[in-house]
């Protein structure tokens, strides 16, 4: 990417970034800092990641990478992974140019994750919505969620959108993205590294970061767009999601009603849902050994017709 088409890509980032409560569209919910990154775009060699332009040096200032495993990522190593996945996503696929669709996912989206085992990331949660008509959802380390047109239609109701938020809060939740590191990339270069600041690296020092780094963002973009997660984590960010519903006081069937709705939609041999994830079916008899367990809960005509108010145009 040459340096007009950074700028041209920062500067659409920062135009469409996530919806939080309402506020404009901005990056600066997504990705803080595009004045900074663009600053340093102009004078500081850049690697390329999933057609994306990341400078090295906020690279090296912002991630600081030495673990062992994913585990011993920090939050705020996470949040950077996480924002680089999210500019990745986002050189894929358009956002949705709809301010009252986004803030009304953002606002349930808060409030889920609220009811999650982990209510607060480093940067916060932030939830976007994807101008796309494939099936799919991502969940990017560190609490960045992107839904796309084509999963929303395969929700009839505000419990079963829901249901599709608090999955992809399970994965953060568990830090699944985090898990799609290689191994060998958290315990080679980096751990060699005594990293205490940009000023300290070599060349060497900087090209292993920047590789190892780069290797790391693609281990996982792979994983969410091409590959997905295993069987076992997608059923486990199910059950994450019962219970997050159960607990925001939404009918944790609503899961079951999603499902039901996509296998209708789905359509063999897209790049989407069926690609990534284990069909519904398959789900679906899990999660209704699970949802045996849960009352049913009425949905109010309020909920209803916010619901209506706020996705008839998806």
């Amino acid at each position: 990417m040459d340096r007009s088409s950074r700028r041209r890509f920062l500067s659409l980032t920062c135009k469409w970034g996530f919806w939080s409560f309402g506020v404009v569209p901005a990056l600066s919910a997504l990705m803080a800092g595009c004045k900074t990154m663009d600053s340093l775009s102009k004078s500081v060699p850049s690697i390329q990641i999933g057609g994306v332009s990341i400078d090295t040096k906020t690279i090296a200032d912002n991630t600081k990478l030495v673990a062992h495993s994913f585990e011993d990522i920090t939050p705020e190593q996470e949040y950077y992974i996480g924002r680089t996945v999210g500019a990745v996503i986002l050189q894929k696929y358009q956002p949705y140019n709809n301010q009252k669709s986004n803030t009304y996912i953002n606002v349930m989206g808060q409030m889920l994750a609220q009811a999650s085992e982990r209510p607060e990331t480093f940067g916060g949660y932030r939830f976007l919505i994807l101008d796309s008509d494939e099936i799919n959802a991502y969940a990017a380390p560190g609490g960045l969620i992107f839904l796309s047109r084509g999963i929303l239609r395969c929700c009839p109701n505000e419990d079963a959108v829901a249901a599709v938020l608090a999955h992809e809060i399970g994965h953060v939740q568990h830090q699944d993205g985090l898990r799609a590191i290689k191994q060998s990339r958290l315990t080679t270069a980096l751990t060699s590294l005594a990293i205490t600041g940009a000023k300290t690296y070599t060349n060497e020092d900087l090209s292993k970061l920047t590789a190892v780094f780069e290797e790391s963002i693609s281990d996982i973009t792979k994983t969410l767009i091409v590959t997905g997660y295993s069987r076992s984590l997608e059923y486990q960010a199910d059950v994450a999601a019962l219970e997050i519903l159960q607990r925001a006081g939404y009918n944790p069937k609503g899961l079951v009603v999603m499902l039901d709705q996509m296998k209708t939609q789905l359509k063999p041999g897209r790049p989407d849902f069926a690609k990534t994830h284990p069909l519904p079916d398959n789900r679906l008899a899990e999660i209704q050994k699970q949802t045996a367990m849960y009352p049913d809960v009425k949905s109010p005509k309020a909920r209803q017709a916010r619901f209506n108010d706020a996705l008839k145009s998806v």
